[in-house]
């Protein structure tokens, strides 16, 4: 009998083994970081970091089906890809309308609570973009996760450079143009990823 890891459907199972690994210690840091940026944003009345909290919301929702698609077909890869997609342009869309507003409104943020968070959410989201690092090019769909745990990490440097700028100035600006460059990124990302998955789910 042939060894198990001479045939492709060991490597496979192998494979999802380590990416449910993965993604599950992903999964539970975006999870727990979402719920702590989210009350430290409208405590501290921070553009930066409630853009920052949506974001781990997406990535937490993003994971999850990535959990879900592990293992099957390129076309169920390709749709979840897709959803992540048009999830991050949603998203982008959400943190721009809250930049706009505060243009309108502006509030000062509170610049300690902006730092000490952000630097809780850049442990946290280095230590993810480390266990993803060997996986980023498995598959499309570990691609994207990929993708979306880097874009945290430079979200996270935009609230702290935000921080600082807000401390430094006495302006509510540096942390109103940290979220509008949060969306931009969101949606910049959002449409790398529809690029690639809508042709293959077309296809499919």
């Amino acid at each position: 009998m042939a060894d198990c890891c001479d045939d492709k459907s060991c490597e496979v199972a192998v494979l999802k083994k380590d990416h449910s690994g993965v993604l599950l210690a992903v999964l539970g840091n975006n999870g727990i970081m979402f719920l702590v940026e989210a009350i430290a944003g409208i405590q501290a009345r921070s553009t930066g970091l409630l853009g920052d909290s949506l974001d781990m919301l997406g990535d937490s929702l993003a994971y999850g089906i990535s959990l879900y698609v592990i293992g099957r077909s390129p076309r169920w890869n390709a749709g979840a890809a897709a959803f992540k997609g048009a999830l991050m342009g949603i998203l982008g869309l959400s943190v721009l309308g809250e930049a706009a507003w505060k243009l309108i409104h502006p509030t000062l943020p509170v610049a300690t609570t902006m730092g000490l968070i952000g630097i809780l959410a850049l442990a946290g989201n280095l230590t993810c973009l480390g266990l993803l690092w060997k996986s980023r090019a498995d598959d499309m769909n570990m691609r994207s996760v990929w993708l979306c745990s880097r874009n945290d990490i430079a979200a996270n440097l935009g609230v702290l450079l935000a921080a600082a700028l807000v401390r430094w100035s006495g302006s509510p600006w540096p942390d109103i143009a940290v979220g509008a460059c949060i969306a931009a990124l969101f949606l910049r990302t959002a449409y790398d990823v529809l690029r690639t998955s809508v042709p293959v789910l077309r296809k499919a």
